[in-house]
């Protein structure tokens, strides 16, 4: 049985969990020890509460995949990472240092220190991207200043691996991001460009800058969307002695057209090095907002942007991406086991594969459902662990395989749109026995044969006798 809950004195893969130190929206972090480990340890648990879990889940699981791929003095040390079949944790380096948060109640700050700050972060993120990674939740809780100087970014429970699959952007129709700082690319949801983390800084210099945000405290998906056609009150209409270059930098990484902006953190960096070198646009000397025309005329322009494409993942090979979409249901375990067969059968056809496995819980849209079975277990977390064990006598590689629970109340539907976002070249699922119920109302198995854009191989079994196979 998972245990999701930790508390100060036990001990967990050797780590003696200390006092508590922070709860955030999505985790709690403790302080730690060990005894092969001289420095000092944070040990981070996801925060399982309630119905809002799965966002917690699938973003705990994203930073369990990514921090430990990255290195350098720009993200923290991870020493060990547990897993939800036991006990989910991180246990990662304490970083020596203050994040920026304090910082905000100081504001406006000195140009100079700003520009310091924004020099650091840059940095930062130039090392993080060159490692395929998109942070997406740049702020300033997320950006810790080592005593050596360096700015460390932290909390990746909501960034992107470009080499891997992206957990949120399958399973989540929503933007995600803290809303003052979210970019238009990430409103718009797309997780796929470097650039946002640039808009995100912006908006920490803004706001360090002038004492202000840019954007306010939007609290709707429609107030995040002005972002993208009305542009802020320029700094130096608030702070006079902001240098007119400065004012160009910050307001460039603020353009919500991504291709006007600083194409990367390296030119980011260069620019606030080496200001003579800044060439001053309109954005320099800009004293007050555009016109309500201008506004509207980007407004009519961002109306009319056509829906983003999923982006499949920049993998280094060519692998083909499977869908294995797998029934877990009490009574059915023997068309799962069949369904592996055939998953192992294509495993060893088919030479390099990406394997994504899949499962629906349905939802009610009359009842509302509980979080947590009877045992206090979340079920969330339960039906991935479920989805694990299933998949592990397959001997994949951990990282040529994707474990996705997801909730919808149509199931099919829920599959094949997962399937169209994830590029995938081939779907395998399971069909239960035929009964007159589903001679009426179909089958999801023959919903999804109907409408997949790719191939669907349906794998049927006879069940054992005094098995229901309804």
């Amino acid at each position: 049985m998972t245990r999701m809950d930790v508390k100060p004195g036990e001990i967990i893969d050797g780590f003696l969990v200390e006092e508590q130190v922070h709860v955030g929206g999505m985790a709690i972090i403790f302080r730690a020890r060990h005894p092969d480990i001289e420095d000092k340890v944070l040990f981070k648990v996801p925060k399982i509460v309630d119905s809002d879990d799965a966002t917690a889940i699938v973003g705990f699981e994203m930073e369990m995949m990514i921090l430990p791929r990255l290195s350098g003095i720009h993200v923290p040390k991870v020493y060990s990472v547990g897993d939800y079949a036991r006990r989910p944790y991180i246990a990662m380096e304490f970083i020596d240092g203050e994040t920026l948060y304090p910082k905000l109640a100081e504001s406006p700050l000195p140009p100079d220190e700003v520009v310091n700050i924004a020099t650091r972060v840059a940095t930062a993120l130039v090392d993080l991207h060159r490692q395929k990674v998109i942070h997406h939740d740049i702020k300033p809780s997320n950006i810790v200043m080592r005593k050596t100087g360096e700015a460390a970014l932290i909390d990746f429970g909501l960034s992107r691996h470009l080499e891997m699959p992206d957990l949120l952007e399958a399973e989540f129709a929503l933007p995600m991001g803290t809303a003052p700082y979210i970019s238009p690319e990430q409103v718009r949801q797309n997780r796929s460009d470097p650039r946002s983390d640039i808009f995100s800084l912006g908006v920490v210099l803004y706001h360090l800058a002038t004492g202000e945000r840019p954007f306010g405290l939007p609290q709707s998906r429609q107030a995040l969307k002005t972002r993208m056609w009305r542009d802020p009150v320029p700094p130096r209409k608030i702070r006079p002695d902001i240098a007119p270059w400065l004012q160009e930098i910050i307001l460039r990484c603020l353009e919500p057209n991504p291709a006007k902006r600083y194409q990367t953190a390296a030119r980011l960096a260069f620019s606030l090095q080496h200001p003579e070198s800044v060439k001053l646009t309109e954005r320099a000397h800009r004293l007050k907002r555009d016109s309500l025309l201008v506004a509207l005329r980007r407004w009519l322009k961002a109306r009319a942007l056509p829906p983003v494409e999923p982006q499949p993942y920049a993998s280094t090979t060519s692998d083909a991406i499977i869908v294995v979409c797998v029934d877990l249901s009490e009574g059915f375990e023997y068309l799962a086991e069949a369904l592996r067969i055939e998953t192992q059968r294509v495993l060893s056809t088919q030479g390099d594969v990406r394997l994504a496995c899949i499962n629906v819980m349905k939802l009610s849209a009359v009842f509302m459902q509980d979080a947590f079975d009877s045992s206090g277990r979340n079920i969330h977390v339960q039906r991935l662990v479920e989805l694990k064990d299933w998949a592990r006598p397959l001997g994949i590689d951990p990282d040529k395989v994707s474990f996705h629970v997801l909730e919808a109340m149509d199931i099919a539907e829920s599959l094949l749109e997962f399937a169209r976002n994830s590029h995938a070249d081939q779907i395998l699922i399971c069909a239960r026995g035929r009964s007159n119920l589903r001679r009426y109302l179909g089958s999801v198995s023959a919903e999804v044969v109907a409408r997949a854009h790719c191939t669907v191989t349906v794998v049927r079994a006879v069940a054992p006798s005094g098995t229901a196979a309804a």
